[in-house]
């Protein structure tokens, strides 16, 4: 299975958790366009970089230039994590970790959202945001859990039903439409929570550092 991880603009992950990643098997990293100044910061060599490049420093750009392959796409239809999403896609990737997608700026948060639910269908992908894991499911889905551990549910409209077992707050085939309903710090009771989501896509939020910690990642 091909693993990688993408490095976007936003706030810079905690180098800790590229390399436990990167022991974990996601041994290619990306940078989408400024992501590339966060690699810098935090003493990473990114086999691609990938965007615009409209965003990465001259200094960063010059320091990589003889390091790793740097891919300028100057389409605009497509943000630069897109840009990256199709590279790896083409170059048949199974999954792929986005950090530095969110930051200061609530749109480019949003919109990486947007992005795990518009790829879906074409690669596994996570967010991972300081101590938070965010992945998307649907169908049949069993979780390995730790008792008391806080799981977060989300639906994105009133098609999707979820039923689970296992959590302290069941739910009994219900919708989660955003803006109206969710399962915001629900709780595991023992270890493995069993989800059924019919008729769309869910995110479940985590906490990274507890699945580190218990090694459930």
């Amino acid at each position: 299975m091909k693993k990688c991880i993408i490095l976007a603009n936003g706030f810079p992950p905690r180098k800790n958790t590229v390399k436990y990643l990167q022991d974990k098997g996601y041994k290619t990293l990306l940078c989408a366009d400024g992501g590339a100044n966060s690699a810098k910061t935090l003493d990473l060599i990114p086999e691609y970089i990938i965007g615009d490049l409209d965003s990465i420093r001259p200094d960063v750009y010059k320091f990589y230039s003889d390091k790793s392959d740097i891919i300028k796409i100057n389409r605009q239809n497509d943000t630069d994590i897109e840009k990256c999403l199709k590279f790896v896609i083409k170059k048949k990737y199974d999954e792929v970790v986005l950090l530095g997608a969110t930051g200061d700026r609530l749109d480019h948060s949003f919109c990486n959202l947007g992005i795990v639910l518009k790829y879906f269908s074409k690669i596994k992908m996570m967010i991972i945001h300081q101590r938070s894991l965010l992945t998307a499911y649907t169908g049949n889905i069993i979780l390995s859990t730790i008792p008391n551990e806080i799981i977060s549910l989300y639906g994105i409209d009133s098609r999707t039903r979820v039923k689970s077992y296992g959590l302290k707050y069941p739910l009994k085939n219900i919708t989660l439409p955003f803006g109206q309903k969710e399962s915001t710090s629900n709780i595991a009771v023992n270890n493995k929570v069993q989800l059924q989501i019919k008729g769309g896509i869910i995110f479940v939020i985590r906490d990274f550092d507890l699945l580190k910690k218990y090694d459930l990642f």
